[in-house]
């Protein structure tokens, strides 16, 4: 056994000559409390033996029940038990909410400023109170909860928080300075919270402020100069409804996180802010005694009040059952809705206050059939209401599909990553722009829109290389982003490859990726797209992010393409990878349509044999050997069928700053042999043609 606050191990100990098993504990030392002044005393008719939780009455089953931001209604015990009473399991137990007649008018007025921040404002002003502990029932339903009793007038605010989704707070009045303005923060103003942390306010929060300057922040925490001591005896309770964005953005701004906040960010139910109010003043009394004022009140219940028609066949088209629209009435009446029926089994419904998720005939659907039971739903395909008319994809998402295709063709797995990266990944592919910073990120190594699909690849690749694949090859589509306009959003298509091409051989030695592998998959996504191939130039001009001699980009004129070559050794490093990795990306947005497809014709293979035709040719160092494949490419397209270059040869025999390119050219005749002189004629014509494009020389 172990002391639960201490975790001391309990063990057998001889006292005075007697054999001790137990050890005598204060409420402190189990947990259960902060008194640590004496032990825990039973009851003289507790039974030996007993489990002590049952004995104190701590063997209460707690529910951890997990909420959905659209269900505000159920972060009270008593909006869960209302959509139980709905479902058949018992019966709701009616609240008191009887107002309560006050003795004497509040000294204390209350003004809005901003109607929009804080709509409405109930306060009730109590005298003569005498605070202290509250009653054992009570801090033992809050310990349950997590939660530590502070005193009678603070618990009761915790009590009707978590039992009946109302947030309150209580002012000291005794420490206000006049009367209480709910408005928006001013420069320079400060509030020293309950938690004991001091926050400078921006003039978007909402605030309320007395004379002396700011006391509470509205619905998210109260201040400590006004909080509620065991000598208080006169107190303000404050009873309101707070604006759910701006409670939001105050919350996150400041980084706090309380019940309050919780629940007015998610919105609370409009007419319930009096009968609130009641049952608090009414606790109040009942426990620490005193006499209530009048309410006051600033502003006005909000007009929360909207009708739905429920149409008779919408639960069967819409969710796969078929109700009967009697029993869908009666369900939305359990719930609480206003329901009028209407011609051919149509409905008029009005959701209660509390469901302000309910915003249309496609949520009533749900409620019905949440109630009626999800298992009920037959598992039928559902009938499409309008035939399709046209292809299910547009033309760029059936292009899309092909690069795809391909890549998965050429070996590709493909993979999908996060939009976001770190900042310092995206400064080293040319991101992290201020305007594509996220505010408010699910992680802080996530917190810049990605300008390149290439940092999740590579980071891929590097898991796969640590658990023991360090031959990968990924490829992913998705969207890139240069800038926050719409335009700013790029469509492309990544990929790496990474560790060899292959594992080893006993024919061949294991090769290792470079620029050429990634080059033909750009060039094969690139024919996938029907991009003009013969057209396409590649330059020696790739980004920062990739190696500046073993990388380039494809252009199409001025238009960029994409880019392909060995990742940057300084990247690699930074993104904790090891070379080699090689990577490509293509913008799929600036790859031009085709032309509009033409019925191909039947292939006829000539019957004349083909003729190759090797050249040598030595041209300057800088040279692309593209450039001369173009030039040779255009000679005579009726006859060539194929160009390939074949060799790259510098060193010995050559003078300095050349190199030699060999080129093999396959003729194709299509109606006759070609004469000796018609092959020598289109030897000559080729030479030419290279010579004047590139400045090449026939190598002798």
């Amino acid at each position: 056994t172990v002391i639960p606050r201490t975790g001391a191990l309990l063990k057998e100990t001889v006292i005075r000559g007697v054999a001790s098993r137990g050890m005598l504990c204060s409420a402190y030392e189990l947990g259960l409390g902060d008194d640590h002044e004496g032990i825990i005393e039973l009851s003289q008719d507790a039974p030996v033996g007993a489990l002590f939780a049952e004995v104190a009455g701590l063997s209460d089953t707690v529910l951890d029940i997990k909420v959905t931001p659209n269900r505000a209604d159920c972060l009270g015990v008593r909006g869960i038990a209302r959509d139980l009473a709905a479902a058949g399991l018992g019966r709701l137990k009616p609240l008191n909410t009887t107002p309560i007649r006050g003795c004497f008018h509040s000294p204390i007025g209350i003004e809005i400023e901003d109607r929009t921040a804080c709509p409405l404002f109930l306060g009730r002003h109590l005298r003569g109170l005498r605070n202290g502990p509250s009653p054992a029932w009570l801090q033992k339903k809050l310990e349950a909860i997590g939660l530590r009793p502070i005193s009678a007038l603070v618990d009761i605010t915790n009590l009707l928080t978590f039992d009946v989704d109302r947030p309150l707070h209580v002012f000291d009045t005794g420490r206000l300075a006049g009367d209480l303005t709910v408005r928006l923060a001013r420069p320079g103003e400060t509030l020293l919270a309950l938690n004991g942390q001091e926050y400078a306010l921006d003039p978007d929060i909402t605030v309320i402020a007395d004379a002396a300057g700011v006391q509470s922040l509205g619905g998210v925490i109260g201040g400590e100069a006004t909080g509620c001591t065991e000598a208080t005896t006169e107190v303000l309770i404050e009873a309101a409804l707070f604006d759910p964005v701006r409670t939001a953005a105050t919350g996150r701004e400041l980084n706090i996180v309380s019940d309050a906040r919780y629940r007015f960010e998610r919105g609370l139910d409009p007419e319930f802010v009096q009968p609130g109010l009641e049952i608090a003043t009414r606790l109040i009394l009942e426990l620490c005694g005193g006499e209530a004022s009048d309410i006051i009140a600033a502003g006005a219940v909000p007009d929360w009040r909207r009708r739905y028609v429920l149409r008779a066949e919408r639960p069967a088209t819409l969710g796969g059952l078929h109700v009967p629209h009697d029993e869908s009435a009666e369900i939305l009446r359990t719930l609480g809705c206003a329901v009028e029926p209407l011609a051919r089994g149509d409905l008029s419904v009005e959701p209660p206050s509390w469901r302000g998720d309910i915003v249309g005939e496609a949520d009533l659907v749900e409620e019905v059939l949440r109630i009626k039971g999800y298992d009920e739903i037959p598992a039928v395909p559902l009938e499409r209401a309008t035939p399709l008319s046209r292809p299910a994809l547009t033309p760029m998402q059936r292009r899309v599909e092909l690069v795809r295709r391909t890549l998965v063709e050429r070996g590709l797995t493909e993979a999908v990553s996060f939009s976001f990266v770190a900042t310092r990944e995206a400064e080293l592919f040319g991101g992290a722009k201020p305007e594509l910073r996220l505010v408010n990120p699910i992680s802080a190594d996530l917190d810049a829109m990605r300008p390149s699909l290439l940092p999740g690849l590579v980071a891929g690749a590097r898991r796969n290389a640590d658990r023991g694949f360090p031959d990968a090859a990924l490829f992913e589509l998705g969207p890139l982003y240069r800038n926050d306009t719409p335009e700013g959003q790029v469509r492309a298509a990544a990929g790496v490859r990474s560790g060899h091409t292959g594992p080893k051989h006993w024919r061949a030695a294991a090769r290792e990726v470079d620029l050429y592998d990634v080059k033909s998959d750009v060039l094969a996504a690139l024919a996938a797209m029907g991009a003009p191939a013969d057209n396409i130039q590649a330059t020696a001009d790739p980004p920062a992010w990739f190696h500046p001699g073993r990388a380039g980009t494809l252009r199409l004129g001025a238009t960029l393409l994409g880019a392909f070559g060995e990742l940057h050794p300084a990247v690699l490093e930074a993104l904790g990878a090891r070379p080699p990795i090689a990577g490509f990306e293509v913008f799929l947005d600036t790859v031009p349509a085709p032309r509009a497809a033409r019925t191909k014709p039947p292939l006829r293979l000539s019957v004349f044999q083909p003729i190759e035709r090797d050249f040598a040719f030595v041209v300057d160092h800088g040279l692309p050997a593209e450039s001369l494949l173009r030039a040779a490419r255009g000679v005579d397209r009726k006859i060539v069928s194929e160009i390939r270059l074949f060799d790259v040869y510098e060193g010995a025999g050559l003078p300095k700053g050349k190199k030699s390119l060999a080129i093999t050219v396959v003729l194709q005749p299509q109606e006759r042999t070609l004469t000796d002189a018609e092959i020598e004629g289109f030897s000559k014509r080729l030479i030419a043609q290279i010579e004047k494009a590139t400045g090449g020389q026939l190598r002798g």
